[in-house]
């Protein structure tokens, strides 16, 4: 293989257990988002617009539907007789094998893919992260400085500060101490998950960790607090564009509403910097006579044929004459039913939410067993994919609505499948 200065590992093999429902059946990075995309499709535009031409994406949950959608990496122009994109899931090998044990464990389990091709420098992405950075300034940052690892940075509110890895550096921005969620954070530096390595050293540290037996064999909690020990020198880049972190019912309700409500910042029509994503090829939306809209993101093969206000409309989506849908992420495929009123509800793929169900925060009377403040909070109520919710239901805020398995009854769902679009 050709020598390259840098290439890609984009690890995409969790659970996304936070996600409740939304994650039972998929990998985290593919839950759609934004109406048209999925949440793998950040780190691999950013991958493509930064000019890095060999990307690893790191599988291992649920990856079916993941693997599916990323197929060759044709829709990221990916597609490459040399790099290129390439799934990478756990394998068997002559002494075993293993599930990927942790971020760092899973590069190490790729040492060989990595060393084919020989790169000065490994950029390690998470797949979950909404957000546009080109990765070449980092880069030019890193080798400038002679840094053996960089770590992406951004501010966040002094009052968050406790809930994220903090990065204390001096006045070179050259790191000095991490600490992972400290409760007393003597900065606001957090990690965005983002590094850049030189290859060598990550090979070495990678190595070492491996062989220790009480290692979490975790970046944030094991290599760079062993590369800090060694006196290696890491410099924080600071990032000071939109980036959100949609690990959490919460924060992926918030960053779909980030599109309606800062454009600004949210601007996925930069020419410039497109986020290129995997359609299949629908007929353009229509609206019906009666229909009313405000302040909503449409995809195409939508029939909307109710009242919609405030929300995030995937592809194929059907809302009934007489439905309301307001402050909701609609998932492709879903069907709102007439007389239906939703209100901060997130609705999975192929979902068919019944007549005048009511589900959102102005429901006081509703039914209130599957109330899920573990997963939903602030009023959001969330529906898995492929259900059938019956007729004439009012569900509470921050329920969570799962499959029934065959069987079952369920005052809630009427039908459940497991079948999802791509």
């Amino acid at each position: 293989m050709p020598k390259q200065e840098m290439i890609a590992m984009i690890l995409a093999g969790g659970q996304g257990s936070r996600l409740g429902v939304l994650t039972e059946h998929i990998a985290k990075p593919a839950v759609p988002y934004g109406g048209k995309y999925r949440i793998i499709d950040f780190s691999l535009s950013n991958c493509t617009n930064s000019g890095v031409e060999t990307v690893g994406v790191l599988t291992q949950y649920s990856p079916l539907e993941l693997n599916s959608y990323i197929g060759n990496g044709y829709s990221w122009d990916l597609d490459r007789n040399i790099g290129g994109l390439s799934i990478l899931s756990p394998y068997q090998t002559m002494s075993g094998s293993d599930w990927y044990k942790g971020t760092a464990n899973a590069i190490f389990q790729n040492i060989t893919f990595i060393d084919q091709y020989d790169p000065d420098y490994v950029l390690i992405l998470s797949g979950d992260h909404i957000y546009k950075m080109d990765y070449r300034k980092m880069l030019k940052a890193h080798i400038e400085s002679e840094a053996k690892a960089t770590i992406a940075v951004r501010e966040v509110p002094w009052k968050e500060a406790s809930r994220f890895g903090i990065m204390n550096t001096d006045e070179n921005m050259l790191v000095t101490e991490f600490e992972e969620k400290p409760a007393e954070p003597k900065s606001n530096l957090a990690s965005m998950g983002v590094y850049i390595f030189s290859w060598k050293e990550l090979r070495h540290y990678l190595i070492e960790d491996e062989h220790d037996l009480s290692s979490n064999n975790d970046f944030g909690k094991n290599i760079i607090p062993k590369m800090l020990n060694n006196n290696e020198k890491l410099l924080a880049y600071t990032f000071d564009g939109y980036w959100k972190d949609v690990g959490t019912i919460q924060s992926l309700w918030e960053s779909n509403m980030d599109i309606i409500d800062r454009p600004k910042d949210v601007d996925f029509s930069d020419a410039m910097w497109r986020i290129y994503c995997r359609n299949t090829l629908q007929p353009s939306h229509f609206i019906g006579e009666k229909a009313s809209l405000s302040d909503v993101v449409l995809t195409d093969g939508d029939e909307i044929y109710g009242n919609v206000k405030h929300s995030i409309i995937s592809g194929g989506v059907i809302v009934e004459e007489g439905a309301e849908v307001s402050d909701s992420i609609l998932m492709p495929g879903c069907v709102i039913k007439k007389g239906a009123k939703l209100k901060k509800c997130i609705v999975g793929i192929d979902t068919i939410i019944g007549e005048n169900v009511q589900a959102g925060p102005f429901v006081k009377d509703g039914i209130e067993t599957s109330v899920n403040t573990k997963y939903c909070s602030d009023g959001i109520t969330v529906f898995g994919s492929g259900l059938v919710i019956a007729d004439n239901v009012k569900i509470v805020a921050n329920s969570m609505i799962y499959p029934i398995d065959e069987g079952e009854t369920s005052d809630i769902v009427v039908k459940s499948s497991t079948i999802g679009v791509i």
